[in-house]
């Protein structure tokens, strides 16, 4: 049932994508003497081959490692930044995102509270010749889901077992706490963002003793 509803939650993104670019071939204009040029083939291309989004594990662990050769933007409105966001990230509202604050060459990662609004960004950011832009798998209901609030597999394997706990130091340095198989999956509060990162010591991941160029710490996050 679980994967049942993951895959629905794909497709629903999918089809949120297929939307989008209807909507961008019908009308390209995104503000007046402004337009975006979206090449279709090229574009699907990237998604089927999954280039287009980095999961929530997969971001969480550039953070721990303190990577510093992305920009991580939150499209969301600035309320809802103040109120909650991922560490290290900066807010450029959707309707902001091609203003010039994000430079071509970035290597951008895009996110919102869902999956479509930051597809929606991705799109706009593409057609105006952005060389390196993806957004997080689902959004913030998968940093919720997956890093924050990890559920304890039941029956688990010696090796989902450790990976299980592994996603529980991750989750205690983000600011959440795993939970058990019957815990309910709603309504977990969203845990408030430090100023800078969280004060836990950073979890070991599998590969990561290599030092990592560390992220300049952000004024206001």
């Amino acid at each position: 049932m679980a994967r049942w509803r993951s895959k629905l939650t794909l497709n629903q993104k999918l089809g949120a994508v297929a939307l989008v670019l209807g909507f961008l071939a019908l009308f390209a204009s995104v503000a007046p003497a402004r337009t975006v040029r979206v090449h279709e083939k090229d574009l699907l291309t990237a998604i089927e081959r999954r280039e287009d989004h980095v999961t929530a594990p997969e971001l969480a662990s550039w953070i721990v490692e303190g990577r510093s050769d992305y920009r991580l933007v939150d499209v969301r409105p600035s309320a809802a930044y103040a109120e909650y966001h991922i560490p290290t990230a900066e807010n450029v509202p959707l309707a902001t995102v091609a203003d010039g604050a994000l430079g071509r060459t970035d290597n951008v990662v895009l996110y919102g509270d869902g999956g479509i609004h930051a597809a929606q960004a991705y799109m706009v950011l593409e057609g105006k010749g952005f060389t390196s832009v993806r957004t997080l798998l689902e959004g913030l209901e998968a940093w919720k889901d997956e890093v924050l609030f990890p559920v304890q597999p039941g029956n688990a394997s010696a090796e989902e077992q450790a990976r299980f706990e592994r996603a529980a130091q991750v989750a205690k340095f983000f600011g959440g706490q795993a939970r058990a198989a019957a815990a309910p999956g709603a309504g977990e509060p969203l845990p408030m963002v430090a100023p800078a990162m969280p004060s836990v010591a950073p979890p070991t991941l599998p590969g990561s003793g290599s030092a990592a160029p560390k992220r300049k710490k952000k004024e206001g996050c």
